[in-house]
């Protein structure tokens, strides 16, 4: 099996025969087309793993190769993008959606996020969470870059990271409107696209040149 082999939206599983793939949920926000769609092929394909990921997405798990594209067929959703070099997902909290404790819209801007940059390619991958309040249960402080809502504003954060080595971020910049942090999470990325090196996550980028010169740089 070679890469050439691998069907589109397919990742090769650890046993190098059976795949799985990832459907795009952004924020994860699902509808019952959605949720039908998926349990239709789910029994169709007799998919044996189908599973909640840490990004909110559901992956189909175990499908053999001559199943991928017509799975793909019968979801017609789109691929989220979960092994490639390039923003991965942007995950949310329900903010002042539906939650008593959320100060800003997490979901409306985590949506913003996700059709702006999901694929952007990057030297590595980076994930975005979004949180409505600072309790942040979009887990923004370990993520490549995490927005927090607060009462004046929201509040960016980058470099942080959920690994082995988890990492904290680093705040970049608080107290800003809407439209002014979906500005500057365009320039982190920019400024980390030149400046990272391949399959270097933003968190060693930040260890290497530190906070106060990415804030130099972009601000």
């Amino acid at each position: 099996m070679t890469a050439n082999d691998t069907p589109k939206g397919a990742i090769l599983q650890r046993d190098k025969k059976t795949y799985a793939i990832v459907p795009r949920t952004p924020v994860g926000l699902v509808t019952p087309e959605i949720l039908e769609a998926l349990a239709r092929v789910g029994k169709k394909y007799e998919i044996p793993i189908m599973k909640i990921t840490s990004g909110q997405r559901i992956a189909l798990v175990g499908l053999e190769q001559d199943q991928v594209d017509a799975v793909w067929e019968d979801l017609k959703m789109d691929v989220g993008p979960a092994v490639g070099l390039c923003v991965h997902y942007v995950q949310a909290c329900p903010g002042t959606e539906v939650c008593k404790f959320g100060v800003r819209d997490s979901l409306g801007l985590g949506i913003e996020l996700e059709e702006m940059f999901v694929g952007k390619e990057l030297p590595a991958k980076m994930k975005v969470g979004v949180s409505g309040c600072p309790m942040c249960c979009a887990e923004s402080y370990v993520r490549d870059i995490g927005l927090i809502g607060k009462k004046k504003g929201w509040t960016v954060v980058v470099g942080g990271n959920a690994s082995g080595k988890p990492r904290i971020a680093d705040t970049l910049v608080e107290n800003i409107t809407r439209s002014e942090a979906v500005d500057v999470v365009g320039r982190f990325m920019d400024f980390y696209r030149d400046n990272a090196t391949k399959r270097s996550r933003s968190s060693m980028l930040l260890k290497k040149v530190g906070i106060d010169a990415v804030k130099a740089a972009i601000l």
